[in-house]
């Protein structure tokens, strides 16, 4: 096995490799990739990822208090949150109408089937959400949970609908090897595990930017070779790309139905709002502008530039703008959370939308 100790950073061929990148979010955002423009629509047309949020008194969409599937770190009103306006904001986008979630109708369309998240935490805030959801909708179900260190697992037993998450950030693989924890951006050995789902909605990119002791791998390897480390987002690209052929290789579209959660913001620096001196630590309600101030991702462009590519259907819940938006909704200091969270949503909050953006795909 070679090593290459040197570290991987900026580069004339990074930068080549970003101008693509934007070059090709560009031409998806003017229609001209057929593939990543497709990806935002549905078949009528509009495009539900761009709109606006407005308030709305009927929202949140369940009580936390009723529903036990919340962890300590998304429960903000049980840590005593304040202000509770952030739970009244409905996403509308500019063309058409979200579908109302029936959790009733949601069960029966998907009964005996098995619906699985794959990624890290922020499919956990996504797959809690999801099950609060239908749990407030038949709150007398039986229900059985499991939770474990890799697979957690709540089904609705009158219906045998199985929700179930796959922890795994990065979605290739994490081993322990004798050098140390090495991160392979070129093998995904665990995918087994999400064989024989009649859906799969994947998310990656929280972790991909950890470094120093938050960082749990020593060395990334491709092709062989180790590397100490490497330019985060071609690491995101390389990583992605690996399981764009896993989705390739394995995804039967008449079985399953394959969805990607999207790149989840952060609001830890008020610079990326025009608030230069602020965090989400102070925010009680959203930007309520059209264009966001800190603009794409670069990480967004990249989930975009694979998609483009993959050759199974992948639908691409878009969630990045509208939350952007949402500086106002992160748990702060109000969770179990060890510091201020601007990573995460509070549960009842905006991963709730983020499903009815999947139930309006689903239904529509």
């Amino acid at each position: 096995m070679v090593f290459l100790l040197k570290p991987l950073f900026l580069s004339a061929a990074f930068f080549l490799f970003l101008l693509h990148l934007i070059k090709a979010e560009h031409e998806a955002e003017l229609g001209l990739n057929a593939t990543s423009a497709t990806a935002r629509k549905l078949a009528s047309g509009c495009n539900i990822f761009r709109g606006k949020w407005v308030y709305d008194a009927s929202y949140p969409l369940y009580d936390f208090s009723k529903c036990p599937f919340i962890d300590d770190e998304f429960n903000c009103q049980k840590y005593k949150r304040p202000d509770q306006t952030y739970l009244k904001y409905r996403w509308q986008p500019f063309s058409c109408n979200l579908q109302r979630f029936n959790g009733v109708k949601f069960l029966e369309r998907w009964r005996g089937k098995k619906i699985m998240f794959v990624g890290d935490s922020l499919s956990l805030n996504m797959w809690q959400s999801l099950s609060c959801m239908i749990h407030s909708w038949v709150p007398n179900a039986k229900t059985a949970v499991v939770r474990g260190e890799v697979i957690s697992q709540v089904t609705f037993l009158d219906y045998g609908v199985q929700l179930l998450l796959y922890r795994t950030p990065y979605l290739v693989d994490l081993e322990r090897q004798n050098v140390g924890r090495v991160l392979k951006l070129d093998s995904i050995r665990n995918g087994d595990a999400w064989l024989g789902m009649d859906m799969l909605i994947f998310n990656t990119w929280h972790w991909w930017t950890h470094t120093k002791s938050s960082q749990p791998w020593n060395y990334m390897e491709e092709g062989g070779k180790l590397y100490k480390d490497m330019n985060r987002l071609i690491a995101y690209y390389k990583g992605l790309t690996t399981w764009a052929r896993w989705v390739n290789r394995n995804v039967d579209p008449s079985k399953t139905k394959v969805f990607f959660q999207g790149i989840s913001p952060v609001h830890y620096e008020g610079k990326d709002w025009n608030e230069p001196r602020k965090s989400c630590s102070s925010e009680t309600q959203p930007f309520f502008g059209i264009k966001y101030p800190a603009g794409t991702p670069l990480s967004a462009i990249v989930v975009n530039k694979v998609l483009s590519r993959i050759k199974k259907p992948v639908y691409l819940l878009d969630i990045t703008l509208l939350s952007q938006y949402r500086k106002d909704a992160h748990p702060t200091y109000y969770s179990k959370h060890n510091g201020l969270d601007c990573s995460h949503w509070c549960l009842p909050g905006l991963p709730d939308t983020w499903n009815e953006l999947l139930y309006t795909a689903l239904f529509s």
